[in-house]
């Protein structure tokens, strides 16, 4: 099968589920896509079980070994999916709460990071599985990162604060750079990294890393995301104005793997730039809605079929009592450290005011994890606890998609967030 065929496939299913949700389930459609992707991989399983002979699951998981999910995200849909979401964040919102939307995507990182490792480790040795700390740090730095996919759009059909709206997003856009980064500098000290992420084990190794890495990110981004509005700025044809768009998101975020910065660190900032000042000065108001159709029509797109992956990622779980009682346990354990790594930071920054009411409790249960967290687990090399990582890293994100993403609407409703109120 070659790669139009499975392309053409998943198409087609995440059309269908799709069709279904919109008529039958009328769910969020990223939430919905990925009920229903999980409750046919969970049927298909039971049909497996009670006919055998049939092989139903066997050829549903060589099925999706033909699919490299975190080869597909990491190195591909992540890419597209950040800078649409870039493209559409007010900057000068960001900029208002650029010290917030900092200290949550590193200090709140590395938090939750030390937190989650710490706790998981303890869990661990209380139902006697025998996990090395460093690994169940590795699991914290899988984990930390946030998806924003399902909150914003929800905070917009509330007319949520500005401010609300821009630390949330640009807390989610940025910690999955730094999440990246934290994971492969974690996995390095682990012994668990591939030759190309190998990082300097030392506290100066780190350090240039994370500079490296973040900074360069930055720096990047800024260079090629200016370079793109000096040329969308010379030119009306919107054709041409909508393929260089496409072009610095897919070149720069292939370049940065091979300079070693984060790729999608560069991704944001030159999604911030194209989508403020280059929609304003740059773009004419017909080119501007034909970009904004066009990138919302691939954040979509893309978002339908990531969460019908992550629904048939239930194939690669691996079932046994132990493993999915970590894996549950693994939730709260999740929830607690990022309400820990939410209230400290914010906790030290509320003296000056400029945040809503709730602020902790709405940060902490918007903190919804995606595909990246799923992707990073199954990047893991082969060693004794994957399994059980993956299986915990599994069940919080499905958690946090199907009960936080359709509960999270009454944390705002219960704070009157929003004018709708």
């Amino acid at each position: 099968m070659n790669a139009f065929d499975i392309a053409a496939i998943l198409t087609g299913v995440a059309a269908a589920s799709g069709y279904i949700n919109h008529r039958v389930l009328r769910l969020p459609a990223t939430t919905g896509t990925l009920a229903i992707a999980l409750a046919s991989s969970l049927a298909l399983l039971a049909a497996d079980h009670v006919f055998p002979q049939l092989k139903l699951a066997t050829a549903a998981a060589a099925f999706l070994n033909e699919i490299d999910f975190n080869e597909t995200l990491m190195h591909g849909m992540l890419s597209f999916l950040l800078f649409a979401g870039a493209l559409h964040v007010d900057l000068q919102g960001l900029l208002a709460n650029k010290w917030t939307i900092g200290i949550l995507a590193t200090i709140g990182v590395l938090l939750s990071t030390a937190i989650v490792g710490l706790l998981m480790w303890w869990l661990f040795r209380l139902i006697g599985l025998s996990v090395p700390f460093l690994v169940c740090l590795t699991f914290g730095a899988l984990i930390s990162p946030t998806d924003p996919i399902a909150v914003m759009g929800l905070l917009k059909e509330l007319k949520a604060p500005q401010n609300l709206e821009a630390q949330i997003a640009g807390e989610s856009l940025f910690n999955d750079g730094v999440g990246v980064v934290v994971f492969f500098a974690v996995l390095s000290v682990a012994g668990l990294s591939a030759a190309e992420h190998d990082v300097s084990t030392g506290a100066a190794g780190l350090v240039t890393f994370f500079a490296r890495e973040v900074g360069g990110g930055v720096a990047l981004g800024a260079a090629l995301g200016y370079a793109g509005y000096r040329a969308l700025k010379s030119i009306n044809d919107r054709a041409l104005e909508l393929l260089i768009t496409l072009a610095l998101a897919m070149f720069l975020y292939s370049l940065s793997f091979w300079v070693h910065v984060s790729g999608p660190i560069a991704v944001v900032i030159a999604g911030l730039l194209i989508g403020n000042p280059g929609r304003k000065f740059a773009m004419s108001e017909r080119t501007r809605e034909h970009v904004d159709a066009f990138w919302s029509m691939i954040d979509e797109i893309l978002n339908a079929l990531l969460f019908l992956l992550l629904g048939l990622q239930v194939f690669a779980v691996p079932a046994g009592t132990h493993v999915m009682g970590a894996a549950l346990l693994a939730i709260p354990i999740t929830l607690l450290a990022r309400l820990l790594s939410v209230a400290a930071p914010v906790a030290a920054m509320s003296v000056g005011g400029g945040f809503v009411r709730g602020i902790i409790p709405i940060l902490t249960w918007s903190g919804l994890r995606g595909g990246i967290s799923v992707a990073m687990a199954l990047s893991l090399p082969r060693f004794p606890a994957r399994d059980l990582i993956l299986a915990c890293t599994y069940a919080v994100v499905v958690f946090s998609i199907l009960v936080q993403g359709l509960t999270v609407r009454r944390v705002l409703m219960h704070y009157r967030v929003g004018e709708r109120f």
